[in-house]
């Protein structure tokens, strides 16, 4: 078997599609029950049985979640490497085969285009965006990348998401490979047979919990689907419980948390910026970075405990004595916490953990306060840990 699993539907990058459109397993959330919304210009599962309760399984046992409106893309042709680096504040020559790594797509001004993840192959990169801005960022790729660098789109591949503390013992026995699934660790892929279909599996996700992300042909991922789902720890997961787990963890949401407009030094990502890179420069949006580095930027992005049961949603203004200071970013109801909870941007000032602040929610002032993030903590397996 190859470091590489094969690649399905290699196509040179077309124009967005008008939408919504259909996931390859759409008709599979259906005859689940999956409540369907229109989400990133596709049709996706909200919710199965509800959102409190497969945020909670998720929690303690292995949720499955469909992310195949994501974009995958598989860059690749003589220097690639120096291409991507001069698109991407990523510095690649630290870049393992089979390591995925956090990065970001920058503006000239330094806001934040949207955040994805690169993993070297053994002849290419492969690359995991958002879907909301899947086409936006294929086009603002394929105009920084040289002519002689090749830029496809993987649309016959779907993308899945295992996540929980028992994520590894349900997909294990299900898939072999060069070396055992339980010996990745956070961050590190390799390709797999998953049933009798090549995979590629990383552990990694968005959710704060120990899991894997898997990438597999479209045409089998209704079977692949039932086969994972067909494991006692395991649980079909819609958007709803995706959103409660990631805020829980502290994870930013594209067009929520981050935005053109929004920095990486202010959105507390700078660790999207290579070290060598932040010295260096070389990246679009490069010059703006490095005075932030030097100079601080003038808001950060925190977290938020909220006194009471009622639940802070995106837009609520953020308050100290009376003034407005920030706007809410992300907020709801914490299941595993039984709180509410959220992230907004306020002044460097205010940003200390135990700082009082005042959110008004619809003319209701509800008392807050500044703590660290993740509200729940991580669980990823990291290398060398117990």
């Amino acid at each position: 078997m190859s470091d590489t699993y094969e690649i399905h539907g290699c196509e040179e990058v077309d124009t967005a599609p008008a939408g919504p459109l259909t996931l390859p397993l759409d008709q599979w959330h259906r005859a689940r029950g999956g409540r369907m919304v229109d989400f990133a210009g596709y049709w996706m599962p909200v919710q199965f049985e509800g959102i409190i309760a497969e945020h909670l399984w998720t929690r303690e046992s292995a949720g499955f979640f469909d992310v195949s409106h994501m974009g995958q893309l598989y860059v690749s042709g003589e220097g690639a490497e120096a291409a991507l680096e001069a698109a991407l504040p990523i510095d690649l020559s630290t870049l393992t085969l089979g390591g995925p790594r956090y990065s970001l797509l920058l503006n000239e001004d330094g806001g934040i285009l949207d955040d994805l993840m690169v993993t070297r192959w053994s002849t290419g990169f492969y690359l995991v965006i958002n879907g909301a801005t899947k086409w936006d960022d294929i086009a603002t790729l394929r105009e920084r990348l040289p002519d002689a660098i090749t830029l496809n789109h993987l649309e016959d591949s779907a993308l899945f998401a295992l996540q929980g503390p028992k994520a590894c013992e349900a997909l294990e026995p299900l898939v072999t490979g060069e070396q055992p699934l339980s010996a990745l660790t956070f961050m590190r892929g390799a390709a797999f047979k998953l049933g009798d279909i090549d995979a590629w599996i990383s552990r990694s996700g968005y959710t704060g919990e120990d899991g894997f992300e898997i990438s597999v042909p479209a045409e089998n991922a209704a079977e692949l689907a039932d086969l994972i789902c067909a494991q006692p720890q395991v649980k079909p997961i819609g958007l709803g419980a995706r959103d409660s787990l990631r805020l829980e963890a502290g994870l930013p949401l594209y067009g929520h948390d981050m935005t053109d407009t929004v920095d990486p030094v202010s959105a507390d990502l700078l660790f999207g910026i290579n070290k060598r890179r932040r010295s260096e420069g070389g990246f679009p949006g490069a010059d703006v970075i490095k005075q932030l580095i030097a100079n601080g930027a003038a808001t950060r992005r925190v977290g938020l405990a909220i006194e009471g049961r009622m639940a802070a949603r995106e837009g609520a203004k953020v308050l100290s004595r009376d003034t407005e200071v920030g706007t809410v970013t992300s907020g709801g109801f914490s299941p595993s916490l039984e709180r509410p909870i959220a992230m907004a941007y306020v002044p460097v000032a205010l940003a200390g953990p135990g700082t009082p602040l005042t959110i008004d929610v619809r003319g209701r002032k509800l008392a807050a306060s500044v703590v660290p993030m993740p509200f729940v903590p991580h669980r990823y397996h990291r290398k060398g840990a117990a």
